[in-house]
């Protein structure tokens, strides 16, 4: 198994419930650490053996940028979805940060994680 990470994915988006964050983007921080079976990537260094991440970064700056959440829960979960939508990913896992969401806090963050029954 290989992990991969996409660390520190910074992406402006509508989150909240406020009547002010429903009408300005606000910035989130997005990590994605996944895991899949590297084998013949690794011993053929072919890329058609491999997930491609930067794939996976375009349909998660997406999916971010274009929405609307409410909640840190919901947006981490839906980006957790589409990770686990590649099927060769056996495991993931992901962070979403709002920065400044509290007073005297950097950050506020929800994370999940997920794994294939049949990994």
């Amino acid at each position: 198994m290989v992990t991969i990470r996409i660390r520190n994915l910074r992406l402006r988006t509508y989150i909240g419930f406020n009547e002010e964050e429903m009408k300005k983007r606000q910035d989130v921080v997005v990590n994605v650490r996944f895991s899949y079976k590297a084998d013949e990537a690794a011993e053929t260094d072919d890329v058609k053996y491999a997930v491609n991440y930067r794939t996976i970064t375009k349909e998660i700056i997406a999916l971010v940028e274009d929405g609307r959440f409410m909640l840190l829960e919901r947006l981490a979960a839906d980006v957790l979805e589409l990770v686990m939508q590649h099927e060769p990913i056996s495991s993931a896992e992901v962070e979403v940060d709002k920065p400044h969401a509290l007073r005297f806090s950097d950050s506020v963050s929800a994370s999940l994680r997920a794994e294939r029954s049949n990994a």
